[in-house]
């Protein structure tokens, strides 16, 4: 499989998870043209499509999405909270399973200032490869076994923040909300310390905030920490997935 980035951060976040039997569009909160551009302009590929929550950098162009005719799938209180109707948005419940093309997937509830905000789980079939996503959360209560990709966000460094916000950079109002709608880099380690990495071959860091963010350090204190493999999801970056030769 093949990872291919659209777009990861407060502007928007999009993602594009390529398999040689189907694509999944992960998020679309970017504008339908720049979709549709990373799709090279082939939607008959795309088997579907996962938005998280109703916060438009993840939401844009879901509808968009429908009209062209791929299913999209996510939480009701998502659909309920962006006001739409369309028959090809599908609510899945948390917890079950469901399948899309060859990709077997999973729903699970975050923690998230949205109404109904989900991270997945994702298995391809054919080689048995899993991947989690999981952003705009501060803590997760679930534990995953026998993962071999984790797209997890890694929005801010708590210090980096503290300081921002004593040197005036950051409006102090502004940390209540990161503290609980957010993963930071701590997060991030003690949700790893929690899950078992066993099998794992890469992370990738999603939803940087431009401010209160250090790419190079994230990077470093995560591989320092387990020992995998870890990389940005700067725009335009494409990630091979390569556990197994197919």
């Amino acid at each position: 499989m093949r990872l291919k980035v659209l777009a990861s951060s407060s502007k928007g976040n999009s993602y594009i998870l390529e398999s040689p039997t189907g694509n999944l569009l992960i998020e679309a909160g970017i504008p339908w043209k720049e979709i549709l551009q990373g799709l090279d302009y082939d939607i008959s590929k795309v088997v579907g499509c996962f938005v998280s929550h109703e916060h438009k950098d993840h939401s844009k162009a879901i509808l968009n999405v429908a009209k062209t005719g791929i299913d999209v799938y996510t939480g009701q209180g998502t659909i309920d909270a962006l006001g739409l109707k369309h028959y090809r948005l599908n609510a899945v419940e948390v917890k079950e399973q469901f399948t899309v093309g060859d990709f077997t997937m999973v729903s699970f509830d975050t923690e998230h200032d949205a109404e109904d905000p989900r991270g997945f789980l994702i298995q391809y079939s054919p080689t048995g490869e899993r991947l989690l996503f999981l952003t705009d959360s501060y803590y997760s209560k679930y534990r995953f076994p026998g993962l071999n990709y984790i797209m997890i966000e890694c929005n801010y460094i708590k210090d980096t923040l503290d300081q921002n916000i004593a040197n005036g950079y950051v409006d102090k109002a502004m940390k209540p909300r990161l503290l609980q709608s957010h993963f930071s880099l701590e997060h991030v380690k003690n949700f790893l310390r929690a899950n078992d990495l066993s099998q794992c071959r890469k992370i990738i860091l999603l939803h940087l905030s431009d401010s209160n963010s250090d790419a190079k350090r994230m990077i470093q204190e995560i591989e320092d920490m387990t020992g995998i493999e870890t990389v940005v999801a700067d725009a335009g970056l494409e990630v091979e997935l390569s556990l197994y030769p197919y």
